[in-house]
């Protein structure tokens, strides 16, 4: 494993790190405890130092998990949660400082710790980014010791450009891999200059990056991929990273004509994120222990070359960078 900085944190966090949306079980079905803890566990023999949940994932259990965990082992592990995402409907005068707080604390109580390495507004409404009573909340939180860092978690550049104006900001979650490339034109640097961790979420593309899936893939009504693609339920954005479906796997296609010899791509686009210096980790979720094993294969293959990376990029901006760059 290797490992980077996490922006003013000072954290020193693996590369590929766990996300543990779906850490109870594969989408749509019920939340498996036992899955959960062989996963983590599995996780952190293998060198994973950095988890990332939030309050909704499973409605608490996610959380409830990673909490036995990090209560049963002996290394340091940072824990990384979210808030926000319960207010409902999730509008901007939604967010009050003592709703915040209010999450803050159920879920050190969830956890079953004393403090928050790191807990990051869940994708809040653009309008809460101009909001500087928001911001201050989590000065005082720190103060009394319930948190260490703040950080956000977002849908759009634009929403990760106005985060970090704000000092008390230390990490920037956004969507970042190979078909969703524009954060690593402007927001990349204004975060280096200001020494701004981030975290790659979404890194697979929702699974699209592994060149698993077909026009013939079956997905359960309960997963996002199956419900979200228009964006019903949330920003579709989270969903194949805005991609149509079909269009998706025409550009992975051409992605496995780069690779003929590789039957799992994951790695590879894993790879690709890495290369870029500025990413403190990656959080790519995993449902079972043979994700995990996957995701930190990458470490196994070698280097991608220029010119590989080179023909990565092409796909991109042949299929995908017109159809959703723009948006966020």
């Amino acid at each position: 494993m290797n490992y980077r900085k996490l922006g003013k944190t000072n954290f020193e966090i693996s590369e590929i790190a766990l996300g543990t949306w779906q850490v109870g079980g594969k989408w749509g079905s019920p939340f498996n405890d036992k899955t959960a803890d062989e996963l983590l566990n599995t996780a952190i023999d293998k060198g994973i130092n950095f988890i990332d949940t939030a309050d909704v994932y499973e409605n608490g259990l996610s959380e409830k998990a990673v909490g036995r965990l990090v209560r049963s082992r002996s290394e340091r592990i940072y824990v990384a949660t979210k808030c926000g995402r319960h207010i409902n409907p999730h509008v901007n005068e939604g967010y009050q400082p003592k709703v915040l707080q209010k999450y803050v604390e159920d879920s050190l109580q969830r956890l079953g710790l004393e403090t928050l390495d790191l807990i990051q507004l869940h994708c809040p409404p653009t309008e809460v980014f101009y909001r500087p009573e928001i911001f201050e909340l989590f000065d005082k939180l720190k103060k009394e010791g319930k948190i260490q860092n703040l950080g956000v978690s977002v849908e759009k550049v634009e929403e990760g450009l106005k985060a970090i104006e704000f000092p008390n900001v230390t990490s920037v979650q956004i969507i970042f891999n190979l078909f969703r490339q524009r954060p690593s034109e402007l927001f990349f640097k204004e975060a280096k200059k200001k020494d701004v961790g981030i975290i790659a979420r979404v890194p697979l593309a929702s699974g699209l990056l592994t060149g698993k899936f077909s026009e013939k893939s079956i997905f359960d009504s309960k997963d996002h991929r199956f419900f979200n693609r228009e964006g019903a339920a949330f920003d579709k954005g989270e969903t194949f990273s805005g991609i149509n479906y079909e269009l998706g796997l025409i550009a992975v296609e051409e992605l496995k004509k780069l690779f003929p010899e590789v039957q799992n791509l994951a790695p590879i686009a894993l790879q690709w994120i890495l290369s870029f210096s500025e990413v403190s980790c990656i959080i790519p979720g995993a449902s079972t222990e043979s994700h995990v094993l996957s995701n930190l294969s990458t470490f196994d293959l070698p280097a991608l070359t220029p010119e590989k990376i080179a023909a990565m990029n092409a796909i991109y901006e042949q299929y995908i960078k017109k159809e959703v760059h723009h948006l966020w």
